[in-house]
């Protein structure tokens, strides 16, 4: 039941067409080996390259010639409104060096190892607990059950209040679709957050809490802190970062798991390989397809092919996992794999701040879910389901199972 089966792919293919959003992966290998950096029109009508192969993407993830900064190097048409550009460009996503590292030294002092680790027990409740309203046997959609876990996990980390929860969760579902992107609904919902957002600041400078978001108000490098725009932007990226990329990877687990039964029975039968098997979903189909993009700041050439000063570039992070000349036989969803570095969390500077949470965060889902239910289905058929399309995001729209604690 993978879903890497459609025919062999004789022509160039068209990206990011639906048949590329239901399967990117034929169309990678394609590229990679007929035009490994390649080039294609934005929406907006200007050029782009894809680079494809993994040592091109990770070198290139890890090179100063390709910038961030988003007000740089886009006509002003292809920008977000001006009310709205400071809380989607001001933060370490959207920023380079010298700005990048202090924002993101400021930023770890706040999202240390021993702090994730620390949530542990807090993860595994919430998991509990939406197992438990589950009940022990059912139908439902998974994003819009379990995937709340990761959810509630960065609301309760930003100290959001409870009865606010649902305000941000429509604007993260908008900000995670990239093509509301620029909509009136969209710049309509961010200016609405961010006038909220400024207002939970403002009280935890007069009340911190015991939470991320007072941790980064207070947090100081000599002298250097965090101004109010900066604490909103990072308020945003983490909304964005800390939710949707880990509800696809918990549901594309979950969809590999169901859809590969000997892998499946093998994790049930060894649970202490689940670490691996998260790597594995990261690597065979993770939530970044493409890495954000990036701009020459010069005259450029990737294997041959120039790239002019300003040129935008996109790095597959996603092709890159499947690169046969870095991961042997990469079309097989394989659990007991060793040794395998992809690139799904990025490379270099700006390498996922919260990717050990997001592993955390998957590892306890999986686990609870498995040890809770000894029957798992898909409740359609795999070329029923929706995908999210854009250029960036990777996962299910939506994944219907049906479930049973005790087997037949």
């Amino acid at each position: 039941m993978s879903i890497h089966e459609p025919p062999e792919i004789r022509d160039q293919p068209e990206l990011f067409g639906p048949d590329f959003v239901r399967d990117p992966y034929p169309t990678y290998a394609w590229l990679r080996e007929h035009s490994p950096v390649h080039r294609f029109t934005l929406p907006q009508g200007m050029p782009a390259w894809l680079v494809t192969r993994y040592d091109d993407v990770r070198a290139w993830l890890n090179d100063p010639r390709l910038a961030k900064g988003l007000e740089r190097f886009l006509p002003p048409e292809a920008l977000p409104s001006p009310a709205i550009r400071d809380v989607l460009t001001n933060n370490m996503l959207q920023s380079d060096p010298p700005g990048h590292t202090r924002l993101r030294r400021l930023a770890a002092k706040a999202f240390t190892a021993h702090r994730v680790q620390a949530l542990r027990p807090r993860i595994e409740e919430i998991a509990d607990e939406l197992l438990d309203e589950m009940g022990p046997e059912g139908e439902t959609d998974l994003i819009d059950t379990l995937g709340l876990l990761p959810i509630s996990m960065i609301y309760e980390l930003l100290g959001v209040p409870k009865r606010d929860w649902e305000t941000f969760r429509r604007w993260s579902v908008l900000g995670s679709d990239e093509q509301s992107t620029g909509s009136a609904e969209f710049e309509a919902a961010t200016e609405a957050l961010k006038a909220y957002t400024r207002e939970l600041i403002a009280d935890k400078r007069v009340t911190p809490g015991e939470d991320l978001l007072s941790d980064l108000i207070v947090v100081r490098d000599e002298g250097d802190g965090l101004s109010d725009d900066e604490l909103t932007a990072m308020a945003f990226l983490l909304l964005l970062g800390g939710q949707e990329t880990t509800i696809s990877l918990i549901a594309a687990a979950v969809y590999h798991l169901i859809g590969h039964p000997d892998q499946l029975a093998l994790l049930r039968a060894e649970p202490e390989r689940l670490p691996a098997a998260i790597e594995e979903v990261l690597r065979f189909d993770g939530p970044a397809m493409n890495a954000s993009m990036r701009f020459a700041t010069e005259d450029i050439e990737v294997r041959g092919v120039p790239i002019p000063a300003g040129g935008v570039v996109f790095l597959g992070l996603g092709s890159a996992g499947h690169d046969p000349e870095r991961v042997p036989d990469g079309e097989r969803f394989d659990i007991r794999r060793t040794g395998v570095r992809h690139l799904a969390f990025g490379h270099g500077i700006h390498t996922c701040i919260g990717s050990a949470l997001a592993r955390l965060e998957g590892e306890v889902a999986i686990g609870r879910l498995l040890d809770r239910y000894a029957e798992l289905e898909l409740a359609v058929a795999p070329d029923e389901l929706k995908w999210r399309p854009g250029m960036h995001f990777r996962g299910p729209a939506e994944l219907p199972i049906r479930y049973r604690s005790e087997p037949r």
